[in-house]
């Protein structure tokens, strides 16, 4: 899962920044308000942290931003990642008003400094549970099972061992199905940001095999359908 952290305080962001990088999420972070503006114009993410007294800019300006380009995106939506990511609000002021304002912007959550890092990452997964899998966190497709809280995958009620990245591709394609995804939405989503500016997407090649060999020896359908030349789908057999 992919967060963007906006936070104009160095220590506290890589405070953030490490202790969810230990969770497994990919994080992208961003110290000022233009920083953040080009970060959520070019790359798509899960849920968006957002401090709202930056530097250079208000912080509820920047979830104006996320609807305005949510809005555009939705009436030619082709690519993954285009949908309003999950947004939570931290700030020093623990205003009624802000809270308000920033819930009918459209945010999910608000948090209030100072807080405990496993405080902000409940709230995150609470976030992403709603907004990418309908506020589930057990995930079934087929005969595939994920539980999303303990990373624990089955196949057939058997446990499938799975590396981190195998794991986050797996979420991608379930989190997408029946849905034609390139390689580099693919690369950019579980590797970051960057991935779109790199020269080939080959290496992809070996982590989704070695995804659909380990699916099919647990006991699962091939679900993993190469589309040459365009990337993958992720379909149930029928």
């Amino acid at each position: 899962m992919k967060i963007l952290l906006v936070e104009d305080e160095p220590a506290l962001l890589m405070a953030m920044r490490q202790f969810l990088e230990k969770e497994g999420y990919l994080i992208t972070t961003a110290t000022s308000f233009t920083a953040a503006s080009q970060a959520i114009n070019d790359y798509g993410y899960d849920c968006i942290v957002i401090d709202l007294g930056l530097p250079d800019g208000d912080g509820l300006n920047l979830i104006r931003q996320l609807k305005a380009n949510n809005l555009t995106a939705s009436q030619s939506r082709s690519m993954p990642g285009t949908s309003m990511p999950g947004l939570i609000i931290i700030s020093a002021n623990d205003s009624l008003d802000d809270k308000l304002l920033g819930l009918e912007l459209g945010s999910d959550d608000y948090i209030t400094k100072p807080f405990h890092l496993p405080e902000l990452n409940a709230r995150i997964k609470s976030v992403l549970r709603r907004r990418v899998f309908g506020g589930n966190s057990l995930l079934r497709f087929g005969a595939i099972a994920v539980d999303t809280q303990s990373h624990r995958v089955m196949v057939q009620e058997q446990r499938l061992e799975l590396t981190e990245k195998e794991y986050q591709l797996l979420l991608f394609f379930m989190a997408n199905p029946n849905r034609l995804l390139t390689k580099a939405a693919i690369a950019e989503y579980v590797w970051g940001d960057h991935m779109d500016m790199a020269d080939s997407h080959d290496f992809l090649y070996t982590h989704i095999k070695n995804l659909r060999r380990k699916l099919m020896d647990g006991g699962c359908p091939d679900c993993l359908k190469t589309r040459y030349g365009a990337g993958y789908l992720f379909a149930y057999p029928s």
